[in-house]
C-alpha cells in the first residue's frame, strides 16, 4: 500500500495509530510523494505483477491532501505502463475533502473508495474530529451523499473502539441502512500504551498481564492499553450481536468482510482480512519519501526494508527479512494458540497485538483472544453450514 502523503492528515482521530509518525518520519523534503518516487513505485508495481489484474492501494494520513492533480498523475503514469493489464485503484480516505470533482475523477477512472465512518452522529465524533477537535460527522455523510451522486463504489472501514462496541445494532443499522456501502469491514482497535517508542512484538515480555487480568482490558489503572482502545469481550459481543442480525436479515445483501472472512476460512479458502490470516507480509507499505517497511502498523526502523530508489519491489517482498516477518506470525504462536479449535479461523490475529500471557503464563497471546473465542464460537454452526452451503453449489442462506 501507498502512502503518498506519509502520516500527514487534516483529522485528529484519538485512536489513531499513524499521526505519530510524522515524528517518527520527519523529513526536510516536501511530505507529497515526489514524482519520481510515484513513477518508480507506478512501473516497478506493474512490471513485477504476475497477475492480469493489477490494484493499486492509497493510504494516508490522508491521501486526498496531495490533491486532484497528483491523482491525475497517477492515472496517466498507470496508463503509460500498464502494457495490457487491467488497472484498479483503491483509495481509504476520511471523506471529508471529496467534492464533485473528486468525485466525477473516482468515478471517471474507476475507483473503489473506502470511506472511515464509525457509526451514528453521537459515535463518530466521539474520536473523528478535526486538528481543532471539532465534529466531522456531517462532512462525512455529505461525502456519502456525494459518491452515491456519482455512483462512486465505496465501502465503509468502521474502527471499533471502547465506545462503540457498546452499541452494535446501532452502529451497524445506521451502517447498513443510512450509509448504504458495498461492503462494510470491522476493524479492532487496540495499542499499547508503548506503541509510538516500541516496535511490536519488541516489548518487555515481562511486563504482559495474563488473560483475564485488570491489566488486560481498557480503561483500568494498571492496563497496558490507552483507554480508547476495544474490550476484549465488548469487541466479542459486538460481532455476536451483529453477526446475528446479518444472519437473520442481510446475508446476500450486505456484504461483511469480517463475515465472509470467516466462511471462506471454513471452507479452506484464505480468508478477505490480513490480521485472520496464516501468515504476513503481503501488505508493504511505502511511505512518500520512497522508504518500505514490512507493514502500515509496523512503520519502525526495525522493519525498514529499505528505499525504492534504491532496492526494487521484489527484492524487498522476497527478502529474508520480510519472509521471517511473514511466517513469525505463524510460528511465534504460544502453545494455547496452537490447541485452541479455532486456529484455522483466527491464525492468532494481528501480530502487533500479541501482548498478554496465557492462562499458563506464556508470552505472546493475541489481547483480543477472549472476544475472538466468544464471536468464532458462537459463529461456528452458522457458518459450518453456510460454508457446506456453498461447497454444494446451493444458494447461502441463514
Amino acid at each position: 500500500m501507498a502512502k503518498p502523503i506519509g502520516p500527514l492528515c487534516n483529522l485528529n482521530c484519538s485512536y489513531c495509530f499513524y499521526l505519530h509518525k510524522e515524528t517518527l518520519l520527519s523529513t526536510v523534503n516536501n511530505w507529497r510523494m515526489s514524482g519520481e518516487v510515484l513513477e518508480e513505485f507506478i512501473r516497478q508495481y506493474i512490471q513485477e505483477q504476475t497477475s492480469e489484474e493489477i490494484i493499486f492501494s492509497w493510504q494516508g494520513g490522508e491521501p486526498t491532501l496531495c490533491g486532484l492533480d497528483f491523482f491525475r498523475k497517477i492515472v496517466a503514469l498507470e496508463r503509460k505502463y500498464m502494457g495490457g493489464r487491467i488497472i484498479h485503484n483503491d483509495l481509504q480516505t476520511n471523506g471529508t475533502l471529496l467534492d464533485d470533482a473528486w468525485c466525477v475523477f473516482l468515478k471517471e477512472h474507476n475507483f473503489l473508495v473506502g470511506l472511515s465512518i464509525d457509526g451514528p452522529r453521537e459515535l463518530h465524533d466521539m474520536h473523528r474530529v478535526t486538528k481543532g477537535g471539532k465534529p466531522t460527522f456531517d462532512r462525512v455523510m455529505h461525502a456519502v451523499k456525494l459518491l452515491k451522486k456519482h455512483d462512486v463504489p465505496f465501502n465503509a472501514l468502521v474502527t471499533l473502539n471502547y465506545d462503540n462496541t457498546k452499541h452494535p445494532l446501532d452502529v451497524y443499522r445506521f451502517i447498513r441502512d443510512e450509509v448504504q456501502p458495498r461492503a462494510i469491514q470491522l476493524n479492532a482497535c487496540v495499542e499499547a500504551k508503548t506503541f509510538k517508542e516500541v516496535a511490536p512484538p519488541y516489548w518487555d515480555s515481562i511486563e504482559f498481564p495474563t488473560l483475564g487480568d485488570e491489566a488486560a482490558k481498557p480503561g483500568t489503572p494498571s492496563s497496558i492499553v490507552y483507554d480508547w482502545s476495544v474490550d476484549p469481550d465488548d469487541y466479542g459481543t459486538f460481532l455476536c450481536a451483529v453477526f446475528d442480525e446479518w444472519y437473520r436479515n442481510d446475508i446476500g445483501k450486505t456484504f461483511v468482510y469480517n463475515f465472509e472472512c470467516a466462511i471462506a476460512q471454513q471452507m479452506g479458502i484464505y480468508g478477505y482480512m490480513c490480521v485472520f490470516g496464516e501468515i504476513c507480509g503481503k501488505g508493504i507499505a511505502l511511505e512518500h519519501d520512497g522508504e518500505m517497511y514490512s507493514c502500515d502498523h509496523f512503520v519502525y526502523p526495525k522493519y525498514h526494508l529499505g528505499s525504492i530508489r534504491e532496492r526494487r519491489l521484489s527484492a524487498a517482498v522476497f527478502s529474508q527479512q520480510q519472509k521471517k516477518f511473514g511466517f513469525d506470525k505463524k510460528y511465534g504462536l504460544p502453545q494455547y494458540c496452537r490447541d485452541c479449535k479455532y486456529l484455522a479461523l483466527c491464525h492468532g490475529e494481528c501480530p502487533k497485538n500479541r501482548f498478554i500471557r496465557t492462562p499458563g503464563g506464556e508470552p505472546g497471546l493475541n489481547y483480543l483472544c477472549s472476544g475472538l473465542k466468544k464471536y468464532f464460537s458462537h459463529i461456528e454452526p452458522y457458518t459450518k453450514k453456510m460454508a457446506a452451503q456453498a461447497r454444494s453449489g446451493q444458494e447461502v442462506t441463514g
